[in-house]
């Protein structure tokens, strides 16, 4: 088997707003494997700023780990467990070469052949007050039942009033409110913010102060009138069950990318089923590919019905063409994808 890997900057069609700051491009890289006339690819999808794999030294720990399989020698996924990004990416080009192998499907489904949909929320990135109303008249005409909304970066009453308005007009029966804070909020602050979202029955909020201040993270969740879901603080931890017993949260944000790939992410899954904790998967700006293989592994594992956080791969301008589709709040393949010998010269098409 012989291993290399290529990069390609994904270029946002409109600036993706965060609490943390503005995103207008993101960084991804891919690993290919050949054998025996056959083609694998996963994507590592290192987050910058936000994944614990966001070192220096990246691309020399792609090199090394191309050099050890081209020296014959194939690690498991598990021996990178410090770089989640290039688990995952491992762990579904060997998934993939093997499926090839035994002529099968990777990760075979109803919805890898288009007869079934995952339900998804409409993401509303943040913006102006404006734009974040545009936002979300384009996803309640194309028929979301379920938003997320991103908070914390314009005023806090600028945001209230958007959340206002659509509860003066869609009741919680009629739309699932989701709110992402990405850890905007300090302790002190995010009491009141809770119980402000509260009166207007938002279904959660993801992550409402920083990742890491596990005692005051975990008096919130205690105390909290909404639901809690954890995201940032799940990233770089290696005892899922410690951490849930210490904060115990209402539900979890699972990011393969940013975990460590599936079996990391079943652990989680686990984990949270001993303490009653919901979960839902949700994809990480990754390209098509990533999305792609998160989303097979969404439908065997997930709750189809529930709303996962699944990307629709159209927010870049040179993303990898797919053919996905959403209708009625569904992410669907809506036709065959491409083998992944085809996927390699559109990846490195310029």
């Amino acid at each position: 088997m012989k291993a290399y890997w290529t990069h390609r900057r994904l270029i946002f069609k409109s600036p993706a707003g965060t609490s943390r700051g503005t995103l207008l491009h993101k960084d991804t890289w891919y690993l290919v494997l050949d054998d025996s006339g056959y083609t694998a690819i996963g994507e590592a999808g290192m987050f910058r700023g936000l994944s614990c794999d966001d070192v220096p030294h990246y691309e020399e720990e792609l090199d090394a780990l191309c050099s050890r399989i081209n020296s014959g020698s194939i690690p498991s996924p598990s021996e990178y467990e410090s770089y989640p990004s290039i688990r995952f990416a491992l762990e579904v080009a060997l998934g993939k070469m093997e499926a090839m192998k035994e002529g099968k499907c990777y990760m075979d489904s109803p919805w890898v052949r288009g007869k079934e949909g995952i339900a998804v929320n409409g993401l509303i990135w943040m913006g102006s007050h404006d734009n974040m109303v545009e936002q979300i008249k384009t996803k309640l005409d194309a028929g979301y039942t379920c938003l997320k909304m991103k908070i914390g970066a314009i005023a806090w009453e600028e945001e209230l009033s958007i959340i206002k308005a659509l509860r003066s007009e869609f009741t919680s029966s009629m739309l699932t409110l989701r709110v992402d804070a990405n850890g905007a909020f300090t302790p002190s602050t995010a009491p009141a913010i809770l119980d402000t979202l509260a009166r207007y029955e938002v279904h959660s909020i993801e992550q409402p102060i920083r990742a890491g201040q596990v005692e005051e993270m975990a008096h919130l969740c205690e105390t909290t009138p909404i639901p809690i879901a954890l995201d940032e603080e799940l990233i770089g931890i290696r005892e899922p069950l410690t951490l849930l017993d210490t904060i115990r949260p209402q539900y979890i944000i699972l990011k393969p990318t940013l975990l460590g790939g599936f079996n990391a992410s079943r652990e989680w899954m686990s984990s949270a089923r001993k303490h009653e904790i919901g979960y839902w998967v949700t994809s990480a700006l990754e390209s098509n590919v990533g999305l792609d293989a998160i989303a097979r592994f969404t439908y065997i594992e997930g709750d189809i019905n529930f709303p996962q956080g699944l990307g629709t791969g159209m927010l870049y301008h040179n993303n990898i063409p797919y053919p996905f589709e959403i209708r009625d709040a569904r992410f669907y393949m809506n036709g065959t994808p491409h083998s992944d010998k085809e996927l390699y010269h559109l990846i490195t098409e310029k």
